[in-house]
């Protein structure tokens, strides 16, 4: 069983609005700026890059958009990964699975996608907290578009704060994504 790690608490919601890097449109533009290993987290960012023709080397995705279950489509399309993880995360949280997955993912060599049985919404913050210098991680910002967060250090420490600012306990959460 997975194991609830933080929760985004309410007072901390305003802080997640503000994209952390520039919001793209257009797959095609946003994969001329972006930096490899890609790392897609949201279902319609991995659809857009996929229908793009590039495959992300980490997906994760969890069958929804904006809470609504997504298109026959768009799960029909997010395929061809080499290797598939399923965890749970309930909505408006991170679990140890989850970021133990992420963790793995990023490490290992291949493409990966992680289906989430729950809400995958908050992994962009471990994403950048664990992925190297000049990855590029992709998510979704409502209504509009793709955001294009290029990992450095101040993103990851960004990052970092806020996941220490949710309820939980930081110390574990650090521990996986820092090993």
């Amino acid at each position: 069983m997975a194991e609830v790690v933080a929760e985004l608490p309410e007072a901390l919601r305003h802080e997640l609005k503000d994209p952390m890097g520039p919001v793209y449109t257009d797959a095609e533009v946003l994969l001329g700026d972006a930096t490899e290993p890609i790392i897609a987290v949201g279902d319609i960012v991995t659809y857009h890059l996929l229908t793009a023709g590039y495959q992300p080397d980490v997906a994760l995705v969890d069958g929804k958009t904006k809470r609504e279950e997504v298109e026959r489509e768009v799960v029909e399309a997010i395929d061809g990964f080499d290797h598939k993880i399923e965890v749970e995360n309930p909505p408006g949280t991170l679990t140890d699975d989850l970021l133990e997955a992420l963790v793995d993912a990023i490490e290992r060599p291949g493409t990966v996608v992680i289906t989430v049985v729950g809400e995958e919404d908050l992994a962009a913050l471990p994403a950048i907290v664990t992925a190297p210098d000049g990855a590029s991680v992709v998510y979704g910002q409502p209504d509009e578009g793709m955001v294009l967060a290029i990992v450095e250090e101040g993103l990851r420490i960004d990052c970092r704060n806020l996941l220490e600012k949710m309820d939980g306990d930081y110390t574990r959460v650090a521990s996986i994504l820092a090993p």
